[in-house]
């Protein structure tokens, strides 16, 4: 080979190992995720922000001082989906609606992409409960998995069990 030849075929080789490389390791299951509890677990507050995981066969949040855990073998259903919100912020945005010519609108148009985890289940007295959550995109999936993998049960298939029936 000659030198120009080798100065192609090295960069070109280390883009071939490094897309190997990323494609052959599994995919890491968040162990725990940065969310936000809209409403439905006990002895929270609506929109509260938190930790959800995935442990010893239950679904475990934890905001500051509060802890609400549900067993996954409660779970009666896991829905994930995705949605976006408005990435300015609700002081920014009522207050940029005062700018004139219509600029302020212009901010709501901003959005960041969410994924939703809703979780239906039963108390221990047979109470039938939901809980929604909103996460970083790809997590919802993950995590719903991980719960069905514990016990959850669920009445609607994962994007995976999707896959392989077509």
């Amino acid at each position: 080979m000659t030198f120009r030849s080798t100065k192609t075929f090295v960069p070109v080789a280390l883009l071939a190992a490094a897309i190997v490389t990323t494609a052959a390791s599994p995919q890491q299951i968040p162990r725990a995720v940065k969310v936000v509890q809209l409403t439905g677990l006990p002895g929270m507050k609506e929109n509260a922000k938190g930790i959800l995981s995935v442990e010893n066969g239950d679904l475990h949040f934890v905001h500051g001082k509060a802890i609400s855990d549900v067993s996954a073998s409660l779970i009666q259903d896991v829905v994930t989906g995705s949605d976006s919100q408005e990435a300015v912020g609700k002081t920014v945005g009522i207050i940029s609606m005062a700018a004139p010519y219509g600029g302020g609108r212009f901010l709501s148009l901003f959005r960041n992409k969410i994924d939703t985890l809703t979780v239906e289940y039963r108390d221990a007295d047979g109470a039938f409960h939901g809980a929604i959550f909103t996460m970083p995109v790809g997590t919802a999936e993950e995590i719903k998995k991980e719960l069905i993998a514990q016990g959850a049960h669920t009445f609607s298939s994962t994007s995976a069990d999707k896959e392989q029936k077509q």
